[in-house]
């Protein structure tokens, strides 16, 4: 049975759970149905409904298109200090971004996350306008990314699909 606990108490910031389950393989989002999915090989631990980059349909392609990648990559940092709650980094962009972003003369861009909601009340109101608001990163409720960053270890496989 899997279990997730507070760990620590921390009023001034974001709760750290710890969690004892099975193993997060992989992550998958669906970009067209706005799901997350953390899973243990095939079987589904937890679906996330999310938020995507404020032009969410196709592949990322440039710094500040507003779309959120497509593609497989890791998730390669983990971040407790965000701006928006708790993040977990996404490897975008790989080498053959950096290709193609090349080939079109423009900058790939980077910094895409799985993160929770923004810290400052000015910046929260401005992205609940709208359903899609990020940048290009998954945005999720904060006491889901708790549970998320809780549930996923650096190394893990992230795929994103149209």
């Amino acid at each position: 049975m899997a279990t997730l606990s507070l760990s620590a108490c921390a009023s001034a910031g974001p709760r750290i759970l710890t969690y004892n389950g099975p193993e997060v393989t992989s992550l998958v989002v669906n970009k067209g149905s706005r799901r997350l999915y953390l899973l243990h090989n095939e079987q589904v631990l937890r679906e996330y409904e999310v938020d995507l980059g404020f032009a969410p349909n196709g592949t990322k392609i440039k710094r500040g298109d507003g779309r959120t990648p497509e593609g497989t990559y890791l998730i390669d940092r983990r971040n407790p200090r965000s701006r928006y709650h708790l993040s977990l980094g996404i490897s975008y962009p790989d080498s053959q971004d950096i290709a193609s972003a090349k080939a079109a003369g423009v900058d790939p861009g980077g910094d895409i996350f799985i993160h929770g909601q923004p810290n400052l009340r000015s910046e929260f109101k401005r992205a609940k306008k709208t359903p899609d608001w990020t940048a290009g990163c998954i945005a999720v409720k904060n006491d889901e990314i708790e549970e998320i960053y809780a549930m996923v270890n650096r190394g893990t496989l992230i795929t994103l699909r149209a």
